[in-house]
């Protein structure tokens, strides 16, 4: 069975416990793929990327809103009319 790791670095449970820090920088401030068994049990993200990755969904949930209503007619009222 093939599996898809999305990183280039990766580290086993057992050194993520025995050295946390040294597991998260050893990635160079990329992802890091935490293997259970040979197979990826989670991603280990440092703070800037999951920030800019949260940043980036929030813009594209934004233009699929936009998208949905580009179409409507807006309304031509002021601030002063409603």
């Amino acid at each position: 069975m093939t599996i898809r790791i999305l990183t280039e670095a990766a580290a086993s449970i057992s050194e993520l416990k025995a050295n946390p820090m040294k597991v998260a920088l050893s990635a160079h401030d990329e992802a890091i793929a935490i293997l259970n068994r040979n197979e990826p049990a989670f991603y280990c993200v440092p703070a800037q990327t999951y920030e800019s990755m949260m940043d980036h969904i929030e813009d594209l949930e934004l233009l699929t809103i936009f998208e949905q209503h580009k179409n409507q007619a807006s309304i031509k009222d002021g601030l002063d009319d409603i």
